[in-house]
C-alpha cells in the first residue's frame, strides 16, 4: 500500500514529538539512603512506607 499523499518533514516531526526516551527520576530511599523508584519499595532494605516493609529474598548461598 502507497500513503495517498506525502506527509511534510514537520508533520511527520510534530507527531513524532513525544516518541523521546524520557529520563527516568530516582529519589532517595529515607531509611537507608539507597536509590529507589518514587512509589516503590527500596531494593536494599524493603522499606515503603513508615509502618510497611517488605521482607526481601536474601541470596545467602
Amino acid at each position: 500500500m502507497v500513503p495517498q499523499q506525502r506527509q511534510s518533514r514537520t508533520r511527520g516531526r510534530i507527531r513524532r514529538s513525544h516518541d523521546a526516551i524520557k529520563a527516568r527520576v530516582s529519589v532517595s530511599c529515607p531509611n537507608c539512603g539507597g536509590i529507589k523508584l518514587p512509589h516503590a519499595a527500596c531494593s536494599d532494605c524493603g522499606y515503603v512506607r513508615p509502618g510497611l516493609k517488605l521482607q526481601l529474598n536474601s541470596k545467602e548461598d
